[in-house]
């Protein structure tokens, strides 16, 4: 298990330092430190979202009976995943510190690196305690006290990261002002799915699957199960709840029209003028999620 852990710690950081070196280094590229730092993390995101929704679909479908079924990849990729979170954690920092770097906000952005990272905290504190949540209370449990039962529930569990891709995408099309392509829309409605199905109705069909196991109606599964275990897929809902109204605000502005971006009627902005607007805006959470009513709250991760 310790080889697992070792090989998830090198494995995500070396991923990010590769994709960052190889986007610099291309001459068909040469893109900047601060875009090549950007879209590395996205991409290190959509890869663990895509070996955890196959791990997930693996074990889910190879455990017929619910409760006392086991696979032996469901341990092995907690563990190999568990460093994503920490490394995930230093990446956000990272990609904070160079968003706010902006032409025309430099008298905002902190002058000291224990600055930047209380403004980091204070901006991104919902998803640095979600992963923070993950690796020291939803590690041990899953690994030690569930004592090798619920496989496939945990499985199921590993495939709410597919809405993960299509979040990635979305952050790096508002990175590079693409909000008025057709992608960025298709994109958009896909992650609205995406989310609803793999991540709010997660923990009500876990509730249902467990009643049929049970042979109990669905709305006694709740007075059924251990009381922990109602607070834990609360405390676990209560985020995805918050962060798809972020995502539903988001995809209404989107599809009809409603951005902070378009230029009111009565008025004229000349392309420099627009530019500088796009330059000094303040920068998106490094998570991609924003309480601030723009089109980029369907960026959500």
């Amino acid at each position: 298990m310790l080889t697992v852990l070792a090989a998830g710690s090198v494995f995500f950081p070396g991923l990010f330092l590769l994709s960052k070196q190889c986007l610099k280094s291309f001459p068909a590229l040469r893109w900047s430190e601060r875009d090549a730092v950007i879209v590395s993390a996205r991409l290190v995101s959509s890869v663990q979202a895509v070996m955890a929704s196959s791990a997930g679909y693996i074990i889910a479908s190879s455990c017929k009976e619910v409760l006392e079924d086991k696979h032996w990849l469901t341990s092995t990729y907690i563990m190999f995943a568990v460093p994503y979170f920490v490394y995930d954690i230093y990446a956000m920092f990272v990609c904070y510190w160079y968003k706010i770097q902006v032409k025309g906000h430099e008298e905002a952005v902190p002058r000291l690196t224990s600055s930047a990272l209380t403004s980091y905290l204070r901006r991104e504190f919902l998803m640095v305690l979600h992963h923070v949540v993950m690796v020291t209370v939803c590690f041990p449990i899953s690994v030690f006290w569930r004592q090798g039962k619920g496989d496939y529930f945990q499985g199921v569990m590993f495939m709410a990261e597919l809405s993960t891709p299509s979040v990635c995408l979305g952050k790096i099309l508002i990175q590079y002002k693409q909000q008025h392509t057709l992608l960025h829309k298709v994109n958009g409605a896909l992650m609205l799915i995406t989310f609803f199905i793999c991540r709010v109705l997660l923990f009500p069909y876990l509730y249902y699957v467990y009643g049929r196991y049970a042979s109990i109606p669905f709305y006694v599964v709740p007075l059924s199960v251990p009381w922990y275990c109602n607070l834990g897929a609360g405390l676990l809902m209560a985020p995805q709840l918050y962060w798809f109204s972020l995502i539903c605000r988001g995809a209404l502005r989107l599809f009809t029209g409603n951005s902070r971006s378009r230029i009111c009627p009565g008025t004229s902005a000349t392309p420099k003028e627009q530019q500088q607007t796009d330059d000094t805006a303040l920068p998106q959470p490094a998570n991609g999620y924003s309480t601030r009513p723009t089109e980029s709250e369907l960026t959500t991760h």
